[in-house]
């Protein structure tokens, strides 16, 4: 058996399992020992009850105070007893398990290891493991247990197994960089780091494996990411584009002036498209700072001189919330332009009327999904698609427009503020433009920081903004308790929200295991005030405009990069009312108090991703993948800058000795880069 081997050949791993392991896209042995655990549990010293820490996992021991009794409660067998110590005594509850009264009743001292939580009558331990005798706590004593995603039916104790097992197969030469990088930088041997990056003896350990593997996936990103730009020259411009003088009418009839920024970009872009190459711009905006009307001039552009332009939006209720916005301004602004809409859910009927619209150019401006891009769809003559980062196009796409017609100008929306230099290796393909200003009549989030004895005070809040017609997200890390012992969320905060709110507040929930018809027809039944508050995961990052919402709260705040929680809050402050958004953290620690105080005191995007990749540190590795920036399994652009920058400079000057990849150390290289850019579909996501 090698790494090349079906995981089939694994002892124990029947066809049933290999299925499962198959949705998770693991087929091979590779694929296993590459698949990399999301978090671990980290089994430290117990803390006195006195020290437990309300919202994290606690190891604690004691002695049981009393008699252990079994109740029921809503046709649930609850299991209770108090632990106590010197410094105090901590309830301690278990579900569906009352055989417990006769195993713990023994006496002597006891480890248990759980949640601790705040509820009416104090501090909670829910549901935790037992050690009994206690000195069975010491085989984990200082270890680090991996903890994988998994899916239905998959257990992690089975990936662990699988795991195991699969790095005996590990090919010691399996590396794919070339040794010179393991000597320039000191990197740990790869077979070891396989196995560290698993099952890590202590945190330097882990640290340095991880540090291995970041350098190797930031490396084969920023190589494939040259080498295809490399390969698609940069086209010349076919299309000719006049000024319009609709579009200066249509600026004087806003109701508002564009800023500065906005002004800059929007001749920056009309630069472009009236230039001598095909534009490849990246527009990078905060939320709320008007990207929108910018990429719509551009279509009002490529419309009113005879041409089409497309506008691809992740989601189709985004989609639909744009068209309606863009079909709106040409009616209300007398512009003679028709726009589209196309989305994977209409019907085939639905479907052959547009396609017919757009290949004989009765519309002007297509907005939709994916689905503007399929090969059904013929364009009659195609000069602009305005996507997002999301969508980003590569080689590919670009020959399959250009094959329907001519190359088009590609213009990428980014409302994720990232540093400039970041932004050059991360899109090294486009030119950047920043829209730095915020519109003059939007007015400022307020914000605090408060801790999770402010949560009664919150809910009251939320429920006055309610009653005056507003609308409330509340944000948590985590979908389902199994997921994650460590953080609220999502299916039991919504039980307990509408508890809280009542039945005269509806209530709705949104997280990512969703299906995509579901999450859409939730956001729309949000944007039209069905639903009052939305508990979510961050998949409500990419989500409709919502002016109505006017505060944000944001659960566990601390396990967020700042970057990831600026965009949330982005989600509020679209409006003309008052917004507000509420951080909510149990963590008392210095490093988050003044991580937190940033975003308490500054709503510049800008600054704050600056101020993100100042403070990140070792200590955020271990919890759940932070920026949301690109989709690497291990690297975070903002933690792991510096390697981002060691790598981009690394595949530099690779490319400047050796083009082609055709030296005979660079040949394991050159294989591992096809594939990386086949299995990662870089050329259709670039």
């Amino acid at each position: 058996m090698n790494e090349r081997s079906s995981i089939g050949e694994l002892k124990g791993i029947g066809a049933k399992t290999e299925e499962l392991f198959r949705r998770l896209d693991v087929r091979t042995v590779r694929d296993l020992i590459r698949y990399y655990p999301r978090t671990y549990e980290i089994f430290e010293d117990p803390v006195s009850i006195g020290e437990a820490e309300e919202g994290k996992i606690n190891t604690i021991s004691g002695s049981v105070f009393g008699r252990i009794q079994v109740s029921a409660n809503r046709k649930l067998q609850v299991t209770t007893l108090y632990l106590k110590d010197l410094t105090g005594t901590i309830k301690v509850i278990w579900f569906r398990m009352p055989f417990l009264r006769n195993t713990l009743s023994g006496g002597g001292i006891l480890i248990l290891r759980g949640r601790v939580v705040r509820r009416k009558d104090g501090l909670v331990m829910e549901h935790p493991e037992i050690y009994y005798p206690a000195s069975k706590y010491e085989e984990k004593r200082n270890s680090m247990q991996p903890v994988y995603t998994l899916t239905a039916g998959l257990t992690n104790n089975a990936v662990i197994k699988a795991v195991r097992q699969a790095l005996q197969a590990a090919d010691p030469a399996g590396s794919v960089l070339p040794a010179r990088y393991d000597r320039k930088y000191g990197f740990v041997p790869y077979r070891q780091a396989l196995n560290e990056i698993h099952f890590p003896e202590s945190k330097e350990a882990f640290a340095a494996a991880r540090r291995r593997f970041v350098f190797e996936e930031f490396f084969l990103f920023v190589l494939s990411l040259r080498r295809l730009r490399d390969s698609g020259k940069r086209a010349g411009n076919s299309f000719s584009f006049s000024d319009c003088p609709e579009i200066d009418r249509f600026l004087q009839e806003l109701p508002y002036e564009l800023t500065g920024a906005q002004t800059k970009v929007w001749q920056e872009i009309k630069r472009d498209m009236q230039g001598e190459h095909v534009m490849s711009r990246l527009v990078q905006g905060d939320v709320g700072s008007g990207k929108t009307i910018v990429a719509f001039l551009a279509l009002l552009l490529a419309g009113l001189n005879g041409y089409q332009g497309a506008l691809m939006a992740p989601t189709e209720v985004l989609a639909r919330q744009h068209y309606e916005n863009i079909s709106g301004m040409l009616e209300q602004y007398g512009i003679p332009l028709k726009a589209e809409l196309l989305t994977g859910s209409m019907t085939a009927a639905q479907k052959r009327e547009a396609y017919a619209r757009i290949s004989e150019g009765e519309v002007s401006i297509v907005i939709g999904t994916h689905a503007l891009i399929q090969d059904k769809v013929i364009y009659k003559d195609l000069a602009l698609v305005v996507t997002d980062e999301q969508h980003r196009f590569g080689v590919r796409q670009r020959e399959a427009l250009a094959g329907k017609g001519r190359t088009p100008h590609i213009l990428v929306m980014s409302a994720t503020p990232i540093p400039r230099t970041l932004a050059i290796i991360l899109y090294g393909d486009l030119d950047i433009s920043v829209i730095d200003e915020m519109p003059k009549n939007r007015l400022p989030i307020k914000n605090c920081v408060v801790d999770t004895g402010y949560r009664d005070t919150a809910y009251n809040f939320m429920k006055k903004q309610v009653m005056n017609g507003r609308q409330c997200y509340i944000i948590c890390p985590m979908v389902e308790e199994s997921e994650s012992m460590e953080a609220e969320n999502v299916l039991d905060y919504h039980e307990t929200i509408s508890e809280v709110m009542g039945p005269q507040i509806r209530t709705g929930y949104l997280h990512g295991k969703m299906k995509q018809q579901e999450k859409d027809e939730i956001m729309e039944a949000f944007g039209k005030n069905e639903i009052q508050i939305l508990v979510s995961t961050t998949v409500v990052e990419v989500g409709i405009d919502v002016p109505n919402a006017t505060v944000i709260m944001i659960e566990n705040a601390e396990r967020f990069g700042l970057a990831q929680l600026h965009q949330l809050r982005g989600r509020v402050g679209r409006g003309k009312y008052q917004s507000y958004c509420i951080f909510m953290t149990s963590s008392k620690s210095k490093e988050t108090k003044e991580r937190l105080d940033i975003l308490n005191h500054s709503n510049d995007g800008f600054f704050i991703a600056g101020e993100d990749l100042r403070l990140r540190g070792p200590g955020d590795l271990f919890g759940i993948r932070q920026s949301g920036i690109m989709d690497f399994k291990l690297g975070d652009v903002f933690q792991d800058n510096a390697i981002l920058r060691q790598a981009a400079e690394e595949a530099g000057e690779l490319l400047r000795e050796d083009p082609e990849l055709k030296d005979p150390e660079n040949r394991k290289l050159a294989m591992a880069l096809e594939k990386y850019i086949t299995d990662q579909n870089l050329e259709a996501t670039l």
